[in-house]
């Protein structure tokens, strides 16, 4: 499913589809939380449904919302062709005016269910994370107008975290929870082997190696494993098959996206970096 989890990872996404269980995955921002949902969707087959939290987000963003334009053409189709208005009126709030965002779409069900990705939770404030537990609690959304929306079979669900803050104890309780750490050196090689192919295999080793002694220099923003496949793929484009001085200088923008991380690098030395990750790669 082109991913390769740890063996702990793994354990707790089985466990997740044999009980049907959400799985909240915390861990530092390009680790890979979001990738799992997205490995999921590909291996199951079924569609990704995600939901992007952010501070303030509510339920017309989150789970529903009526087509106020649509409902406005119909009544004044029906004025205009001399219809039961009262009729009109009484069909607005039916299924075909409801635009189903992702918490109600992933309801639908399907064979194979949706991979609800919820990301991101801890950006969200206390009143969503309290409607989301009750979702996850029953798996069903209650439309006013139309009565409980709820799913003979429960979507997939994965929740990630970067921590900003602490998600509440009983959203916690309700889901099985894994911490994500960052790879190992040689599954890291092994990511940046299978996630940019065209990085020959030596290459492929010391932006690995060079990736994980900047993540030892206490940096604002460690690189993730994302920026490690950005930079392997960006140095392959360059055509360089072996890391030195120079090509560092020249891309490390690929890998550090903050200049106070970045003069830190230039501060430790470029050549210290290199000859480490040389070293380190073998």
């Amino acid at each position: 499913m082109g991913y390769l989890p740890d063996d702990g990872l793994a354990t707790a996404v089985y466990l997740a589809l044999a009980l049907h269980r959400p799985l909240l995955l915390e861990g530092e921002a390009g680790v890979g939380k979001t990738e799992v949902a997205k490995a999921l969707s590909r291996w199951t087959g079924g569609e990704l449904l995600r939901l992007q939290c952010y501070e303030g987000i509510d339920l017309a963003q989150a789970a529903y919302e009526w087509d106020y334009r649509r409902q406005l053409l119909h009544l004044r189709a029906a004025e205009a062709g001399g219809g039961d208005l009262a009729r009109a009126e009484d069909e607005l709030y039916g299924e075909r005016y409801l635009v189903r965002r992702p918490l109600v779409a992933a309801l639908a069900g399907g064979d194979p269910p949706p991979v609800l990705l919820i990301d991101e939770v801890d950006r969200a404030d206390d009143e969503f994370e309290a409607f989301l537990l009750e979702f996850l609690s029953e798996y069903a959304v209650t439309v006013p107008e139309l009565g409980t929306i709820r799913a003979e079979t429960p979507p997939v669900v994965v929740l990630t975290s970067n921590r900003t803050r602490d998600v509440h104890d009983a959203l916690k309780r309700r889901c099985l929870y894994h911490w994500v750490e960052h790879p190992d050196f040689e599954r890291e090689v092994a990511i940046v082997r299978l996630r940019a192919p065209q990085a020959v295999e030596r290459l492929a080793r010391q932006v690995a190696a060079a990736v994980e002694a900047m993540r030892d220099l206490e940096l604002y923003k460690p690189p993730g494993v994302a920026e490690t496949i950005d930079w392997a793929t960006a140095l392959a484009a360059l055509g360089t098959t072996e890391l030195d001085e120079t090509v560092l200088a020249r891309t490390l923008g690929t890998v550090l996206k903050y200049r106070e991380d970045a003069e830190r690098v230039r501060a430790h030395g470029h050549a210290g970096l290199v000859q480490a990750a040389l070293a380190r790669s073998g």
